[in-house]
């Protein structure tokens, strides 16, 4: 498999929304082309995605606040799993972030979906402790 990843371009709206669909990647209401063009617009290189011969196979979402580096949305499509897709996208999304100065990365992971969590687990990332996440939206 040789996949090619590349930073999101507005054209890829449809088809990041498509594969997150189809890999059943948890819905959220920011999953509307709306929502992926304000976050292309805003910061041109948070939508990262992975190519395989010209569909969409992968995403993640490396956004920058000036303070803290936030991964989201790191979603590979069920036939590309278990080929380092998601590390190679994870190290794209960490490149990414610390170009622009972020030293402090966190990741939010859906802790009911076991595919995702084995992931982080798996990887150099640690799973904080003693911290609630409380949202609004």
């Amino acid at each position: 498999m040789t996949c090619s990843i590349r930073t999101g371009q507005l054209s890829d709206v449809e088809p990041v929304l498509a594969l997150w669909s189809a890999a059943e990647a948890e819905p959220t209401h920011t999953d509307t082309a709306e929502h992926l063009d304000q976050l292309i617009s805003h910061d041109p290189l948070a939508l990262i995605v992975a190519e395989d011969d010209g569909t969409l196979v992968g995403t993640v979402v490396a956004g920058w606040d000036g303070w803290r580096g936030s991964i989201y949305r790191l979603v590979i499509t069920p036939s590309h799993r278990r080929l380092g897709l998601g590390s190679r996208l994870l190290e794209a999304a960490e490149s990414r972030l610390a170009s622009v100065g972020a030293v402090r990365l966190q990741a939010i992971v859906v802790e009911t979906e076991s595919v995702a969590t084995a992931f982080w687990e798996a990887s150099t990332w640690e799973q904080q402790s003693q911290r609630l996440r409380f949202v609004k939206g």
